[in-house]
This record gives C-alpha cells, structure tokens and sequence, in this order.
C-alpha cells in the first residue's frame, strides 16, 4: 500500500461492488497511489469476493480482455526512473529523513533515547561499539554481521550483540551475502561453459568476504581476483583474508575509487565478471552510481557479466537515519531507496541487460545478474 508508487507498469483494477470479505478503502487508496501513467479502476456493481467467478464474470473478463489487447497494440512505455534522485517519492521520503527533529518533540525525544540506548550498548556489544567507530555501513561492520558470532562483555555483552545481529536488516544483508554468492557461481559457470576465462572484479569489496566464501565451494578456479576498496582499512584486512585463505596467487587487494569512470574502466587484467555489492545503496544521487557503472560498462569485456545488488525496500529507515552514523566522518547513515525498475534502468544506460534476480523473503535487499551487451 505505501509502496504503491514504485508500481509503474499499466495497471488495471477490478473492484467487486458488493464484496463483504475485504475493505473497498484500501483499494480506492492503493490505485490513488499507483505509479503508472496507465491505469484504469472499475468497481463492478452487484459482485461479490471472486470478482472472476461471478455468475456475470463476463463484463470483468470483457474488461480484462479489452486493457490487455490494448497494451499490446503499442509498444510498451515506461517513465524514465534515473531522474528519481531529484524528484519522486523515494527522493521526497530521503529529504524528509534528513530533516531534523526538535529536541523537544515527542519524536525528537525517542529518537535521542534510542541513540542514547544504543551508546550504552556499545559498552556492551562488540557489534554496536564497531558500527560506532568505523560507522555501521562500514565494510568493517558488514565483514563482522557476515561472521554472525556474538561477541562482548560478558554474557550480557554477547545476548546484546545477538539481539543486534538478529536485526531484520542485518539477516537481510546475511541472504544477500547467499544471493550474491550464488549468482556469482552462476556467471562464473556459464564463462566456463563458453570457453572464456573467468577474471573477476569487485569495485567496492569490504574484506571481500563474500566473493572469497562464493569462491572456497565454486568448482572452477579464476584466473584472477582483483578486489578494490577505497577504505585503507579495508584493503589491509581484505589482503590479510586473501593470504589466509592461500589466495595470493589468483588475488591481490587494492585501493580504488568505484565512482572514478577512468579508473573503473582501466582496471587490470579486463574483467569477465564484475560485481558491485552494497555500495550504490549509501549514495542517493545518481550520477555518482551512473557514472560508476559506466566504468564497469567500459571496463568488462562484451558477454561479460554484472553481478549487482539493489535495496527497494527497508523496515528501518528511520532508525537507520536518526540513531546510526555511517563512515563518511560519523554523518548520519540516511538512505534513499531505489526501486528495482530505477536501478535496472542505470544498469541498462551503462550497456548491460538484466536477466535474473534474487531477494530476500522481507524484500529488502536484491541481487541481480546482467549481461554485458555485445555491441
């Protein structure tokens, strides 16, 4: 219902007049709040529950018959979304999120509790005192919530870091993790199937964990990783995982900037797979996100594939942005979603073409495979 904007196919909505089993409100309110510019409503008089096995189905059959020759009639229209950092209501909600709250407001004061439960319970919890040191969207905490161990002082110390660890977006990001890690190999084998090498590229790795668990149960071997971060941390923590795991062979971490076209897009030896996970979600404007992966575009080879990964969708926004800092200087960690029609748009611009996606049973966190177009 409240996300009925993101919707923006042609939509048509039947509605039984006398239907007694569900609220008619609801369903004039999600029209009203649909996305499409094609969308039509017709509230059938004298029906009941089962609007298509009525005695007089016809005339909502003959509805149904009559909006759906006519989308096929023309070709298909879709708005063009890669505008939607600047206006729409994934851009309107962001904005409202970075407004600030009077200290004194009943939700002002709520939310300084929770940040001061939450200083407490970095006392306690090894977890939350992380998130608040290197920030919680950090590679750092992801690299510790995809360990999933409770750790912290004491009993006490570690029920606290379960309970956070258990958080709903933390176990979304832990089957994104899954997701990922399974279209990862899908690519992976459908490279070997075609004969071509298989050199993978992550632009924005973290410790580069979950491309290093993916590749610890894949059959085939790379030729080679090449696993970049801009956090200095990252790279230092990512190159010791590599040599744990006798990597350093295939593997080797650098530092590099994801939204540099120029240094995407040269990056050694040419990719065949190229993974983006977790990073365009932290960054509302879409130029930074087009122009990152306009260098992946460049930089992996044609048939090559994209490994990408999305957020349409979260329970916590608010918590995320009034109580959680992230890494960039401790500012606080505000989001903006992108629908996965917005998203797919960006990665279509940059010359691919998505063929698969996964997410996760909350609809939070999506995971998709795209092709490198040929030409």
């Amino acid at each position: 219902m409240t996300d009925a904007q993101a919707i923006t196919l042609p939509t048509q909505l039947l509605i039984s007049g006398a239907d007694w089993v569900v609220h008619h409100g609801p369903q004039h309110e999600f029209f009203q709040r649909l996305g499409s510019t094609d969308k039509e409503k017709h509230v059938l008089d004298g029906f009941f529950h089962d609007t298509l096995g009525e005695a007089g189905r016809a005339e909502a059959v003959g509805k149904a018959r009559e909006f759906i020759l006519r989308q096929f009639e023309r070709p298909a229209q879709r708005p063009d979304l890669r505008s939607a950092d600047r206006a729409g209501f994934t851009f309107e909600e962001s904005r409202a999120l970075v407004q600030p709250l009077s200290p004194f407001s009943p939700r002002g004061l709520y939310w300084a509790m929770t940040r001061a439960g939450l200083r407490f319970g970095s006392l306690l919890s090894d977890g939350v005192r992380l998130g608040h040191e290197t920030g919680f969207d950090s590679g750092s905490t992801l690299d510790y919530v995809y360990r999933n161990t409770a750790s912290g002082l004491g009993p006490l110390g570690r029920l606290v870091d379960r309970q956070y660890l258990d958080s709903i977006g933390w176990r979304g990001i832990r089957q994104r993790k899954i997701n990922l890690e399974e279209l990862l190999l899908k690519a992976m084998e459908a490279l070997h199937a075609d004969g071509r090498a298989i050199r993978l590229l992550d632009i924005a790795a973290g410790h580069g964990r979950y491309v290093l668990d993916a590749l610890a149960r894949a059959p085939i071997r790379p030729e080679s990783i090449v696993l970049r971060d801009y956090s200095d941390i990252n790279v230092r923590n990512g190159s010791l995982l590599i040599e744990s795991r006798n990597l350093k062979n295939v593997a080797r971490f650098e530092r590099g900037d994801a939204f540099d076209r120029a240094a995407v897009a040269g990056a050694q030896p040419r990719p065949t797979v190229g993974i983006v996970s977790g990073l365009y979600e932290l960054f509302p404007e879409n130029e930074a996100v087009a122009r990152s992966l306009a260098g992946m575009g460049d930089a992996i080879e044609p048939g090559g594939y994209l490994v990408y990964t999305g957020q349409p969708w979260h329970p916590q926004l608010e918590l995320i942005a009034r109580a959680l800092t992230s890494h960039r200087g401790g500012q606080a960690w505000v989001m903006r979603r992108r629908t996965p029609a917005e998203m797919d748009q960006l990665v279509e611009a940059a010359g691919f073409e998505k063929f698969e996606q996964r997410i996760d049973e909350w609809g939070i966190f999506t995971v998709s495979l795209a092709r490198r177009k040929l030409s």
